[in-house]
């Protein structure tokens, strides 16, 4: 008994209706073999990390009503050659007495990695665990009545006699969870905390784009202790917002010993970096701007990301040149109004960023018409699958060039276009940087009212 149910599952539909035919299918099995249908061998829970793949497979086992066994596939893998196997073995033979029943393995690429793959040949305990475990699922003797669970957030470096149908019918994507997705966890998470009125989950769920269920509920958790260091009877939004910047960029370093120059330099900054991104045409809006220093970073200008463009990773070549914009906003602000000679290197993490992202669009997006639509410069390759040390380069010098000058040209474009939005809105810069000044933090709306009161107008390249 698990005490987990599909009730206690959130933001996973798509793969909780598979998982619940398979139940339907122990529970009732009539209705599918009246219509010629098998039970399928195997499902394999595939997804990143934490998204909630084992607590799928604890509801499968609270909803099933059947033997339910569970197991890691690290336990298989020993020091002394054939106990895998033999583990395995002993393994589907209980489940193989106790039928119809689920058998569980999590984190199976363990034991299920390719074989013969790797530089110095294969672990060859490994290879045997692996051989007994693919006879098991379907080998000579077959196995009625036993499904098999299996749970992986690396499916790439899986053997492909694992993932043929017969062993493993259906791979379920159990992927992060969507804006609504989002919400429902929230509710799932909150249950037994005391929360304010003015926490709005809806809002929450839009300001963690990309977040698991697993981050979802360290979030909630994180706030529930904020409210409790702070002497509180409720979870407010306050502390959700607290904790959420906590996860995101660190704790705040309140006791951090900082010159009013610095304060003001960090201010500018951070104005640069919202000023520029609130006036690019079709850029996500300024969330929040903070100059409170927080892990590594001085100051924080946060945007809230469209969902649409998170979940379909489709970005276009305007919104990756006004991210470009955006992280140059910060130094372009420093030089504007301290001089070339005065500017810090708290621009670091951007130029990394605007130097990654330039480089994508000429090798990766075909955004370069000297280069065109090929894709140069693969990617490295991984040591750990069997492949090779380094990617081998599949062009030439002469091509290596126009690609480093094709770079320069995006970086010196949206360079140029950071300087012309901050020069052209210069008395914005000095009004938001005061405001940081004097509260260190500026919420979405409040910056927008200085827009409007400055009147100011979207960029036009």
């Amino acid at each position: 008994e698990t005490g987990v149910t599909f009730v206690d599952v959130a933001g996973a539909d798509q793969a909780k209706l598979e998982l619940q035919e398979v139940v339907d299918f122990l529970k009732n099995p009539d209705k599918y073999t009246a219509l010629g249908a098998k039970i399928p061998k195997g499902c394999l829970l595939v997804g990143p990390p934490g998204t909630g793949k084992t607590l799928l497979a604890r509801a499968v086992a609270g909803e099933a009503g059947v033997p339910f066994f569970s197991c890691a596939a690290s336990e298989f893998v020993e020091l002394f050659v054939g106990v895998g196997a033999s583990r395995v073995r002993d393994l589907f033979e209980k489940a193989k007495a106790k039928a119809p029943c689920i058998v569980f393995i999590d984190e199976i690429d363990a034991v299920g990695r390719q074989r013969g793959a790797g530089l110095g040949g294969g672990n060859d305990e490994r290879e045997q665990t692996i051989n007994q475990l693919l006879t098991e699922m379907d080998g000579f003797a077959g196995n009625s009545g036993v499904i098999v669970l299996a749970a992986t957030n690396r499916p790439d470096v899986l053997d492909a006699a694992l993932l043929r149908p017969g062993r493993f019918d259906r791979q379920v994507t159990v992927d992060r969870p969507d804006v609504a997705g989002r919400v429902k966890i929230l509710e799932v998470h909150s249950r037994g905390k005391a929360l304010a009125k003015d926490v709005d989950f809806e809002k929450i769920a839009r300001r963690t784009p990309g977040f698991t269920g697993a981050d979802l509920q360290n979030l909630m958790n994180e706030a529930a202790i904020l409210a409790a260091r702070r002497d509180l009877k409720e979870i407010s939004k306050d502390e959700i917002s607290d904790a959420l910047e906590r996860i995101i960029a660190g704790p705040e370093k309140k006791n951090a010993v900082v010159s009013e120059e610095k304060r003001r330099l960090v201010a500018y900054h951070e104005a640069g970096h919202a000023l520029v991104g609130a006036l690019m045409p079709e850029y996500d809006p300024v969330a929040k701007i903070s100059i409170i220093p927080r892990g590594q970073a001085g100051g924080l200008t946060f945007f809230a990301p469209s969902e649409e463009r998170l979940e379909s990773g489709l970005y276009s070549r305007s919104y990756l040149e006004n991210q470009m914009a955006v992280a140059l906003g910060g130094r372009v602000a420093e030089e504007v109004i301290f001089g070339q000679e005065n500017v810090t290197t708290g621009a670091s993490n951007d130029f990394m960023q605007v130097s990654r992202v330039a480089r994508q669009m000429v090798e990766r997006f075909g955004f370069s018409k000297k280069i065109g639509q090929v894709a140069i410069g693969g990617p490295g390759g991984n040591p750990f699958l069997g492949q090779q040390m380094s990617s081998q380069k599949d062009y030439s010098m002469a091509t290596a060039d126009v690609v480093d000058a094709e770079v320069r040209e995006l970086v010196e474009k949206a360079y140029s276009r950071a300087t012309q939005i901050i020069t052209t809105h210069i008395d914005i810069l000095h009004k938001l940087a005061q405001l940081l000044m004097e509260k260190e933090t500026v919420d979405g709306e409040e910056f927008m009212s200085l827009f409007i009161d400055g009147q100011a107008e979207l960029f036009v390249a």
